[in-house]
């Protein structure tokens, strides 16, 4: 315990000093030292609190906003690696990231919302009404860029993440609302977020609803589709009968999604047909033979892979925002303040409404937790790739880009400071804080 406590305290000393180094040469007007010095502030930073339990879950906030700080000094390293332009893994490594989650998913898992139907309900309009009208409001009252403008609304209009589920968790809010809303949101989203885009943003820029409903079928449900398959396979969580059935639907699925693809877009007969087999392929065939292969070869050890996914995901999500961040560098840095100054504001708004709205309709206040922090934070990789599949991610991209970092350290901080409060709003010597405490320690003895 002394030696993490001596190895967080000299990270913490050399994170000043370099702090201090990054003043000093702002001073002086040392303009080619401002990255090196401010990166080493941030990266000693981020070692620091990985060595300290209470300052742990901010770690991975901090190893961000020193990735996008180096991506801002030293752009061209994120926008081509020789010949190959790194924003074509944005939807890919998005891609992934879904399956990651639809993997941790089957469908009893969707069976939540027959318990807690008011709270699905309300989460779910307030995900689609809060953000996106306040993203709307932020917009026009700014005066930003169309395109910028348009960003903001994305990400209002985009469903939330997986990251409202880990600050739901150390809320102490209801974790199980908290996947299904996700779940669902996700779900929703490419019905919901082209129409709201079309409606709010489409003054901004130009917004092709069939266009967009397709690229989030192709980011988000065939993902997770492929996960919810694999799940059922390589985690054994379904009889043979009941796989034979999801895989028919799943591919029914896939079959609609191309043939929606071939009435609305210039595409020939011979090209949607590859694209389905392509589809197939990718999303149902290869998922299927991985699942296999992982029940009979790795014997479903289910730790191992939830570990390796969630790694994944944070890999992704953060080189997402690095490539864009590079994308979008100049954009940035003519209305970089004011930009994160609108996105903040976006973002605690959302939890301010969510919270307080779910308290007036008299909703438990483990559930205003969580549909507090599912309004507030968004899928900020989503509307990334939405950007890009629009073809302007420096511009529409830049907002998404901004509200991630943001979002987690607000939302890790208001998660912390309820944790730290009872379920009734009281502090933890009460009551409700005192049962919380009793049944962590009986958790940790079990």
């Amino acid at each position: 315990m002394k030696k993490l406590k001596l190895i967080f305290l000299i990270a913490l000393g050399l994170s000043a000093m370099s702090f201090l180094c990054f003043i000093l040469f702002l001073i002086l007007q040392k303009s080619s030292y401002y990255g090196p010095a401010l990166t080493a502030c941030f990266v000693f930073l981020a070692i620091g609190f990985q060595f300290s339990e209470k300052f742990r879950k901010y770690a991975y906030t901090i190893w961000i906003l020193a990735a996008v700080t180096v991506s801002m000094n030293y752009p061209e390293v994120f926008r081509q690696v020789g010949n190959f332009d790194l924003k074509k893994l944005i939807v890919p490594l998005l891609q992934i990231i879904m399956f990651g989650m639809g993997s941790q998913l089957s469908l009893k898992s969707f069976g939540d919302v027959m318990r807690m139907p008011a709270g699905v309900i309300v989460g779910i309009v307030c995900q689609f009404t809060i953000m996106p009208f306040v993203g709307f409001f932020i917009a026009k009252t700014f005066g930003f860029p169309p395109e910028i403008a348009a960003g903001i609304i994305l990400i209002g209009s985009s469903p939330s993440g997986l990251a409202s589920n880990v600050m739901s968790f150390i809320a102490r809010a209801n974790l199980a609302l908290a996947v299904t809303l996700t779940a669902f949101n996700t779900l929703l989203a490419p019905f919901i977020t082209p129409a709201l885009m079309k409606l709010l943003a489409g003054r901004f820029v130009s917004v092709d609803f069939w266009d967009m409903m397709l690229d989030i079928i192709n980011m988000v449900i065939l993902p997770i589709v492929a996960g919810l398959m694999f799940h059922a396979i390589g985690y054994g969580s379904s009889k043979r009968r009941s796989i034979i059935i999801q895989g028919i639907v799943y591919v029914i699925i896939i079959s609609l999604k191309n043939l929606i693809g071939f009435y609305t877009q210039d595409m020939s007969l011979h090209a949607s047909l590859l694209k389905l087999l392509n589809d197939i392929f990718w999303f149902f065939l290869l998922p299927v033979a991985g699942a296999l292969l992982f029940k009979y070869l790795v014997r479903g050890k289910k730790e191992w892979l939830d570990k390796s996914l969630s790694l994944l995901s944070m890999v992704g999500i953060g080189l997402i925002i690095t490539i864009i961040t590079a994308a979008g560098r100049d954009s940035l840095l003519s209305i970089g303040l004011i930009l994160i100054l609108a996105c903040l504001f976006h973002n605690v708004t959302g939890y301010f409404l969510g919270y307080w709205f779910c308290r007036l309709i008299r909703l438990d206040e483990q559930s205003c937790r969580t549909i507090s922090l599912e309004v507030g934070m968004q899928n900020g990789g989503l509307a990334s790739g939405i950007a890009l599949e629009m073809g302007k991610v420096a511009t529409v991209g830049l907002a998404p880009a901004v509200f991630g970092p943001l979002m987690n350290i607000t939302g890790s901080s208001l998660a912390t400071w309820w944790r730290g409060r009872g379920t009734e709003g009281k502090r933890e010597g009460g009551k409700e804080g005192q049962r919380d405490r009793e049944n962590e320690r009986g958790g940790e003895s079990k």
